[in-house]
């Protein structure tokens, strides 16, 4: 499988993310500069963590202007798979690809830790290699991480299953000192209406090798790599990372 990782001024996770995928998942991993526009036949794009353009104005709002972020928002519209982890996550918000916003962690401060976050809907290609209600383990590392929408649009994602990951304790209990961030209902990650983007804030990248404090975001990759081979064996000669997915599922892989 073909993974193109964006790389813009200020990013920080990039290397990370080229070396999980890479190196540790056996993939075909490249960067993308964020002048490019061709995203050279990639079958899914991650948008990495960091400080993108130095995260002026608002974190991820000079990104979304970048030359690549067109072929990108293309690539999504015609059912690309598009992941976005922390600044990637704010970027897809700016770049109104996924709904909400990213703001302040309630503390004021930034912060980083490792975190429980349970996985909501298990029948999405971000998450199909999870169980429906496991608890995975992933550090996080930033200071606005607070994820925002409207009441009425939180109510609709969540009817639709896009709320993909939510913070926890160990045993998958929501409690209030498990939130990190204060982020409303404890969100953690989401998808958009037609599950080909994906939002995060946890670092997936950071969790893949044991020696490093644990494997679980093999998960969130290895989902993605599934999908893609299950929507290349449905359509043979298949090029294209787009996939569909069903609403919220107790369905596991």
């Amino acid at each position: 499988m073909k993974w193109g990782v964006v790389r813009f001024p200020g990013s920080l996770d990039d290397a990370d993310a080229l070396w999980a995928l890479g190196q540790v998942m056996g993939q075909e991993a490249r960067a993308l500069w964020h002048k490019d526009e061709d995203l050279a036949g990639v079958q899914c794009v991650v948008l990495p963590g960091g400080f993108s353009y130095g995260d002026y104005l608002r974190c991820g709002a000079i990104a979304r202007f970048s030359p690549i972020m067109k072929s990108v928002v293309r690539f999504a519209n015609d059912g690309g798979l598009v992941i976005g982890i922390c600044n990637g996550f704010q970027i897809l918000c700016e770049a109104h690809l996924l709904p909400g916003a990213l703001t302040r962690n309630r503390s004021l401060s930034f912060i980083c830790e490792r975190v429980n976050v349970r996985v909501e809907n298990a029948a999405t290609p971000f998450t199909c290699a999870a169980r429906q209600g496991e608890v995975l383990r992933l550090p996080i590392k930033h200071g606005e991480g607070l994820y925002v929408a409207p009441a009425g649009e939180l109510r609709a994602m969540e009817e639709r299953g896009q709320v993909l990951l939510r913070y926890t304790d160990a045993a998958g209990r929501e409690r209030d000192d498990a939130n990190p961030n204060g982020s409303t209902r404890a969100i953690a990650g989401v998808a958009n209406e037609t599950f080909n983007v994906f939002g995060l804030m946890p670092h997936p990248e950071h969790a893949v090798e044991a020696a490093l404090g644990g494997e679980d975001g093999r998960k969130i990759f290895r989902s993605i790599i599934m999908s893609v081979e299950r929507t290349s064996a449905a359509k043979p000669g298949a090029t294209s990372g787009g996939t569909s997915a069903g609403r919220s599922s107790s369905s596991s892989v």
